[in-house]
């Protein structure tokens, strides 16, 4: 039988966060659409809602948060509704949280708890599963105060050189941080290997597209569309965690990688910010970063200030921080346009987005990941950035020396060849290379 819950969001009017500060007044997060967000945070870890409130906040009570009125009335609804799971769309302290359990006689999660278990019911990859226990558990040890009814009783040793013991307390306290210095230690291991494959890709070297996004904007559907990838897409909150990575044909017969990543959230709790290294790390070293929105949703805008709020303060600085012209490397995605009627219900692409004017303008492309309209101008986009760092060089290859002819054909693009005319002869190529491609070339015999 599915758990009955319950979402109730304390709302704040004025915005909070340097992402909604930095945006406006304009960008603040309707409640409406916060609660929305909430209820499917709630929904995708198989919970039933049968209970919704928004209560404004004047004052935050230190020992409930809410006021004494909306307490009482959020007990009556979750009585009436048997609900034995209420989730507030809120940070929490521990002593909030325990008084609130005590006054509603039901278990309560508060945002961080309830992504937390999303990220533990959807993490695959070892490094994924390693960061969120660990994020579990520099969560609980701050609420080892929580609802434990033994914690007064003391373990003493054996006969009488025991002593008074450790409290029960104390021992969790004690094995959690043991859990954690060996969770920290093979995430570091982990850590070390996936920089080892990220310097063999730097040595191949194909270019990096990285997809950012707020969760549930349609990355992984438009990763798929455009890699042919079989990569779990769902219209569900945090449907990818752990980063993925496929290659990309181009129009121009150039390779990329393609990356896709686990999606932003406003508000992300700090115990998971780890959690989002792996993502951080591909995102700083990608050569495009792809910033996919759902055009559609009724709170774009706020979504777009929360993405570029991480964005800048990875830039600011982070063991994964962005270059300074990280600017310059971001290509703004407006997808789901199908639900808008297609590109020309899309604000400021009723052109239907012309790839060479929106290339050399860097105005957004409007896209449907679902349908496929609007990828040939991303393609083509993509191709153009791409190419702008490329230098055009001639060579005169000895048409008996396959493998570098083949060399350049992988890792550069030909646009211009004149064969021999006898096998003593040269092949004439004009090729397209970038920097460290065209030093490889000349520099390094190649086999």
């Amino acid at each position: 039988m599915p758990t009955r819950a319950a979402v109730i969001l304390p709302h704040e009017r004025s915005p909070r966060g340097p992402a909604a500060r930095a945006e406006g007044a304009s960008a603040a997060r309707a409640a409406e659409a916060r609660l929305a967000e909430a209820v499917g945070l709630a929904t995708s870890i198989g919970v039933t809602i049968l209970h919704t409130a928004i209560f404004p906040l004047r004052d935050r009570r230190p020992s409930t948060l809410l006021g004494v009125g909306q307490v009482e009335a959020a007990k009556q609804a979750i009585e009436q509704h048997g609900v034995t799971v209420t989730v507030v769309d809120a940070a929490l302290s521990p002593v909030q949280q325990r008084n609130l359990e005590r006054a509603w006689g039901c278990k309560v999660i508060d945002r961080t708890g309830l992504i937390l278990e999303i990220f533990g019911e959807r993490a695959r990859t070892r490094e994924g599963a390693l960061q969120v226990e660990l994020a579990h558990l520099e969560y609980q040890r701050t609420r080892l105060v929580r609802s434990w009814t033994h914690l007064e009783r003391q373990r003493g040793g054996f006969g009488f050189l025991g002593g008074p013991g450790e409290s029960q307390i104390e021992i969790d306290r004690r094995l959690i941080g043991e859990r954690i210095v060996r969770l920290k230690k093979e995430l570091e291991q982990v850590r070390r290997t996936r920089g080892l494959h990220r310097r063999a890709r730097e040595r191949v070297p194909y270019p990096v597209i990285a997809l950012v996004g707020y969760t549930n904007a349609g990355k992984s559907t438009l990763f798929n569309a455009l890699t042919g990838a079989g990569v779990h897409a769902q219209d569900q909150l945090f449907a990818t965690l752990d980063p993925t990575m496929r290659a990309i044909r181009l129009p121009s017969g150039r390779n990329a990688i393609l990356s896709d990543t686990v999606g932003f959230i406003s508000e992300l709790p700090t115990q998971l910010v780890e959690a989002f290294r792996a993502t951080l790390e591909e995102v700083a070293a990608a050569d495009i970063i792809l910033h996919v929105r759902d055009i559609a949703h009724p709170d774009t805008a706020a979504q777009r200030a929360d993405v570029l709020g991480v964005l800048h303060d990875m830039a600011a600085g982070t063991d994964a921080a962005l270059d300074e012209g990280w600017e310059r490397r971001v290509v703004e995605v407006l997808n789901k346009a199908d639900l808008l009627g297609g590109i020309a219900g899309v604000p400021g692409q009723a052109d239907g987005g012309a790839a060479g004017e929106a290339a050399a303008e860097g105005a957004p492309i409007a896209v449907s990941a679902l349908t496929g309209e609007g990828l040939d101008a991303l393609r083509a986009r993509l191709d153009a950035l791409l190419a702008a760092g490329l230098e055009t060089v001639d060579y005169a290859i000895p048409a008996d020396d396959g493998a570098r002819l083949a060399w350049l054909y992988r890792h550069g693009e030909v646009i211009a060849r004149q064969d021999a005319d006898d096998a003593s002869g040269a092949v004439h190529v004009t090729v397209r290379l970038s920097p460290a491609d065209r030093a490889r070339f000349e520099g390094t015999p190649l086999a």
